[in-house]
């Protein structure tokens, strides 16, 4: 881990003192108070899980409605060579309604009888500097990367604590190198609190490349030491990969491939000679038509020796990039394959704009379960949402999202319909 440290500091050297600089965000900056910025967002989430075929005793059903408060205040930067600026977010997570029988999606705390908590805060903060184009950050944020990446679905946001270097000195070239030691679970209020603290530290590096309008490539590494102190202590080494490419083809129509890998190899490190390894990659390939349909194809394939397939959740619930990651299963089981057909329509064309559908399937096979690959899945999944376009409530959105998982027992997955109905609506105050 000390090479990628310190390639976190030549990053931002180089990045500071190349000649291909694009022009200045720094020497363009108006001011600490000038460009601040003070955003509102609220989101009430009522979500229903109904768990199939469970074993007697056990949870079947799970229902409750939240609401979650969150406020982001991004202060600018001061002017000269060298800026430097905060910011800080307050979230407050509020229980409409759920009972001690049916808690249990992720959404509140729950105490130790089982019975969610009524309401639940957490505030943090970043100090940032800024030469240039290349920006650094150290505190608690949100962050948004393939080897790193906070999860946004439930009432509250995961969040992360370290320091983050963005550089875009190069034109079409960003750059990111970090080191993280904490990350916060959605339900709960600790900065340290995300599976129980399983994240000591995680360094990464990596950055996203445009060659053009249409084509681009990124590729991403993180180096994450997990498990507590003295129990069960390893290491996860990840490689991520990326190549995006879009083909116009008539007028309005538009071919576009998305290929995603990952591979990730782990160490534990009471037993160093003990590795399990993962390849996971996907391959989509979308249509759209009129820009008012897409249709979607995609294959992805889960290999290696690790147990677990692809692990996740460590660095952050949004880190799996792929394609067949959906509403409930990722379809990332050890040896499983899987195919999706999709289907999106946006009625903007149709005259009613802020109108979208979407429908998916997607079929896993070829699971492991022991000596055998016999596991088999599927998930449909169906959205609808709609976006106010104007007037005093503008973006207020309302979204209902279905879906229906299931499983024979070699894929050793519960079966479960679900539904989630969200409404949202952002405020920028400042």
């Amino acid at each position: 881990m000390q090479m990628i440290k310190l390639s976190v500091i030549a990053l931002a050297v180089a990045a500071a003192s190349t000649q291909m600089a694009v022009a200045s965000q720094q020497s363009e900056s108006n001011g600490f108070i000038e460009d601040s910025s003070l955003n509102a967002h609220a989101r009430t989430l009522y979500f229903n899980r109904d768990f199939r075929n469970t074993p007697k005793g056990t949870q079947s059903y799970r229902e409750d409605l939240g609401l979650g408060l969150k406020a982001i205040y991004e202060s600018g930067f001061t002017q000269g060579t060298v800026g430097f600026g905060v910011d800080a977010f307050g979230l407050q997570g509020i229980k409409l309604d759920s009972g001690r029988g049916r808690n249990g999606n992720g959404q509140f705390p729950t105490h130790s009888n089982g019975k969610a908590q009524d309401n639940y805060s957490q505030a943090g903060g970043a100090v940032k500097a800024r030469i240039s184009n290349t920006t650094l950050k150290y505190g608690q944020q949100f962050v948004d990367l393939p080897v790193l990446s906070t999860d946004d679905s439930r009432l509250l946001p995961e969040s992360t604590t370290g320091f983050l270097v963005t550089s875009n000195e190069i034109e079409n070239l960003e750059l990111h190198a970090g080191h993280f030691t904490a990350l916060s679970a959605q339900e709960q209020t600790s900065q340290d609190s995300n599976l129980d603290g399983n994240l000591r530290s995680l360094d990464l590096v990596g950055g996203r490349y445009n060659l053009n309008d249409d084509l681009s490539a990124a590729y991403y590494y993180s180096d994450a030491s997990l498990g507590h102190k003295g129990a069960g202590e390893r290491t996860a080494k990840k490689h991520y990969t990326n190549v995006n490419y879009t083909l116009s083809l008539a007028e309005q129509q538009s071919l576009n491939f998305d290929f995603n890998m990952y591979n990730t190899k782990f160490k534990n490190k009471d037993a160093p000679s003990s590795k399990d390894s993962n390849n996971i990659w996907s391959l989509a390939a979308a249509y759209t038509l009129l820009d008012a349909h897409t249709f979607t194809v995609a294959h992805q394939r889960s290999t290696g020796g690790n147990d677990n397939g692809y692990e996740y959740g460590y660095d952050g619930g949004g880190a799996v990039y792929l394609a067949n990651s959906v509403q409930i299963h990722d379809f990332e089981q050890s040896g499983e394959k899987s195919f999706q057909a999709r289907y999106d329509l946006d009625m903007a064309t149709f005259g009613v704009p802020g109108l979208s559908f979407m429908t998916r399937y997607v079929r896993g096979t070829n699971i492991e379960n022991g000596n055998r690959n016999n596991g088999k899945n599927w998930e449909r999944d169906t959205e609808a949402k709609y976006v106010l376009q104007s007037g005093a409530a503008k973006d207020l959105s309302f979204r209902v999202r279905q879906a229906t998982y299931r499983a024979n027992d070699a894929a050793n997955y519960t079966d479960i319909n679900e539904v989630r109905l969200i409404v949202e609506y952002p405020l920028s105050i400042l």
